[in-house]
């Protein structure tokens, strides 16, 4: 059974390049099958991304923060002999 595919075209840097040449070698692959990993990679992450960043904004909308003086204090008493606790919500 093929999968459908569709052809992307992107200019890049010649190191860049170079370095994609040179890893496909290392591992035995083609260039496509680095480049298919390397953009699914980026992808999966830029997702994970934004679903923190929503995961976050619906914290502050629900009111769930913490004072920046309090994490100002926390983190200046860490190089301290008597650090304070981590500040929660």
């Amino acid at each position: 059974m093929a999968i459908d595919t569709k052809v992307l075209t992107a200019h890049v840097p010649i190191g860049l390049a170079e370095k994609v040449e040179a890893m496909a070698l290392r591992l035995e692959r083609s260039r496509g099958w680095v480049m298919k990993q390397a953009l699914a990679a980026w992808v999966d992450q830029e997702e994970e991304r934004h679903r923190m960043t929503l995961e976050a904004l619906a914290d502050v909308d629900a009111g769930r923060v913490i004072d920046h003086q309090a994490i100002q204090a926390w983190a200046d008493s860490l190089g301290t002999d008597t650090p304070l606790p981590p500040p929660s919500a």
